[in-house]
């Protein structure tokens, strides 16, 4: 599978280093500016399969880089994700009226940074993303049906496969048991809650096996979420 291609238009050095190693970890190809004018000149050089574009960089704003990209027809459909400060209400539907498909307010994590992009990409262009999910350093190939983490290989049945695709599709929420049995064993009216448990553990425990951090959260009353904050 090709890499994508990654424009970050970040003015802050030290945040754009991290976010660039962070997605080239994650096999993204990374080109960086910190000034709007260019930005709108490497869109066409480099032909990136999604933006990732600061509010405030030199130059001309975020926001009316994210108009002008609209206006114009050979980006006017790849996704953009604005970073911002701004956490007000009023600048999120700003952002989001100008035509960005999602918005991250600073501080973030970067690695929930990586599996918010692969959750824009494969909801704007299925068919570049579908085949590659990740989350940190958890790498799932759901043609090959083969999982990764930290490049080692791990071995999941298919149950804890199917649970692992789930929660990779959707980072950070919170699932409860009974919405885990809908998505993953489809209504199976032999199946119950405690069932969810056993295998929530069996894939944690597959995934922890050479001492991993343990990404997954569990909120007690509520169900489970992978997340960099467990």
């Amino acid at each position: 599978m090709n890499r994508k291609r990654l424009l970050l238009v970040e003015d802050d050095a030290s945040l754009a280093e991290l976010v660039a190693f962070h997605f080239e970890r994650a096999d993204y190809d990374v080109t960086r500016t910190g000034d709007g004018e260019e930005a709108l000149i490497l869109v066409d050089e480099v032909r990136p399969d999604v933006i990732l574009l600061d509010w405030m960089i030199e130059g001309i704003s975020g926001i009316e880089v994210c108009r002008r990209l609209r206006r114009r027809e050979s980006s006017s459909n790849i996704p953009i994700i604005m970073l911002t400060a701004r956490g007000e209400e009023s600048d999120r539907i700003r952002g989001l009226d100008t035509g960005a498909d999602d918005y991250v307010t600073k501080p973030f994590s970067p690695r929930e940074l990586v599996a918010r992009v692969g959750a824009v990409l494969r909801r704007v262009r299925p068919a570049l993303a579908s085949e590659q999910l990740a989350y940190g350093d958890i790498e799932m190939d759901v043609a090959a049906h083969r999982v990764r983490r930290d490049g080692q290989q791990v071995q999941l049945g298919p149950t804890e496969f199917r649970l692992l695709r789930h929660f990779l599709e959707h980072p950070g929420r919170v699932f409860s048991r009974e919405r885990l049995l809908d998505v993953v064993w489809a209504h199976n009216a032999d199946v119950g809650l405690r069932t969810v448990d056993v295998h929530v553990r069996r894939l944690r425990q597959a995934l922890n096996a050479d001492g991993g951090e343990d990404l997954f959260r569990t909120v007690r009353g509520s169900g489970y979420a992978l997340d960099s904050e467990a």
